[in-house]
């Protein structure tokens, strides 16, 4: 028995050692630009098929790393949806969809690399759906986009479904360029994630809440 348990937290370092390397080498420079075997050997591990033999394809990598965090950024959400259930506030919603995943990147230290490897998988048209997938299997994020909805009825839907576009890049580019910003020591125009994620908000509410030119 205890064998076994050993060898199960053996290898249960090993994903999370492979998941955090594959992450940054993402991160640093693209999905398609990484092979498996470049990620094992960063990893240190003798085996050049490790990725595979844990992981299965580069996809399904993907996906485990977009999972890796999901659990601590749903219960953020819960937590904020819960505040603004009931609201009809703009603002209240779209602080439901900023703060759950900068609070958490905010948590990870410095260097992070999540929000960097978001925005590669955000500008690669065949992995953008894993991200979109991965979102809106979400139970919260489904509360708030109809909590969103419900407060922006006037607007057409074309019109919501556009600027909803919109959010989603200026969501994912602005923290890409800010963790990037920390990490590098480069000065930032806000101190901290919580700071950062303030002005965020107050640009995605005029976003939302601009008038439409018919």
């Amino acid at each position: 028995m205890m064998a076994k348990t050993v060898r199960t937290q053996r290898v249960n370092a090993t994903r999370e050692l492979i998941l955090a390397t594959a992450e940054r080498m993402f991160a640093e420079r693209g999905v398609h630009e990484v092979s498996n075997r470049q990620i094992s050997e960063a990893a240190g591990q003798g085996n050049n098929t490790a990725v595979g033999y844990h992981f299965g394809t580069k996809t399904d990598l993907v996906r485990a790393i977009a999972r890796k965090h999901s659990e601590q950024i749903e219960e953020r959400r819960k937590e904020l949806v819960a505040a603004a259930e009931g609201s009809t506030d703009v603002r209240d919603w779209i602080v439901c969809l900023v703060r759950p995943a900068t609070d958490h990147m905010g948590s990870l230290g410095v260097p992070s690399w999540l929000a960097r490897f978001n925005a590669q998988l955000m500008n690669d048209p065949s992995l953008r759906e894993v991200v979109i997938e991965e979102s809106l299997t979400s139970p919260m994020m489904r509360k708030i986009l109809d909590g969103l909805s419900e407060c922006l009825a006037d607007l057409p839907l074309e019109v919501r479904l556009e600027r909803g576009d919109m959010a989603r890049s200026v969501i994912v580019q602005m923290c890409a360029e800010y963790e990037r910003a920390v990490a590098e020591g480069t000065p930032t125009a806000r101190a901290t994630w919580h700071d950062m994620a303030t002005g965020l908000i107050d640009g995605l509410v005029g976003l939302w809440t601009a008038p439409v030119t018919r």
